[in-house]
């Protein structure tokens, strides 16, 4: 509980105001990092306690950088359906815990995209990560009605010989937009 409550108030606070003018957001996903889903690797890390980054935890995954940076991610899926035309905000804390000798920053790529084949993403960026933790965020408008389900927060950080670490992922509906 303690969790969720310093994530949505950490995450209510960083939201644009004007949103938050309309009503408090609530995450339509799971914002807890010992809730994701890691693909690509033999076993799944477990996230760990870390009390440098908003609401106290961390998924922290070590990829080897071998083949496309989609060979391993981690899905934070949507629990909720979605409306044609609802605006949609990707919020997450990311950054490179353990890197080769010499190496500062990486690259990952976040994005809203179906969770199943064929994965099209409704948006997505590629982001800088260093090893300060920072908080992401990446808009977009729901194209179509989609089904609970059936849209997931993607993450592929397969981008070389790196620990990536994430924090609290939420999704916020804010509906229809004028």
């Amino acid at each position: 509980m303690k969790l969720g409550f310093a994530m949505i108030a950490g995450l209510i606070a960083a939201a644009p105001l004007a949103a938050q003018a309309q009503s408090e957001p609530v995450p339509i996903n799971n914002p807890n990092p010992a809730t994701f889903q890691v693909y690509g690797l033999p076993s799944p890390p477990k996230s760990v306690k870390d009390d440098t980054v908003q609401g106290g935890r961390a998924l922290p995954v070590a990829v080897n950088g071998v083949g496309t940076p989609y060979a391993v991610g981690v899905n934070v899926p949507i629990t909720q359906a979605v409306k044609a035309g609802d605006k949609l905000n990707l919020m997450f804390f990311a950054r490179l815990q353990k890197a080769e000798p010499g190496v500062t920053t990486t690259k990952i790529a976040g994005q809203i995209q179906l969770s199943g084949a064929p994965y099209t993403a409704i948006a997505g960026k590629q982001v800088d990560l260093t090893s300060e933790w920072k908080l992401f965020t990446l808009e977009a408008i729901a194209d179509k009605d989609y089904a609970k389900g059936q849209l997931t927060a993607a993450f592929h950080i397969n981008t070389g010989k790196q620990t990536v670490a994430l924090g609290l992922v939420a999704v916020f509906d804010y509906g229809k937009q004028p």
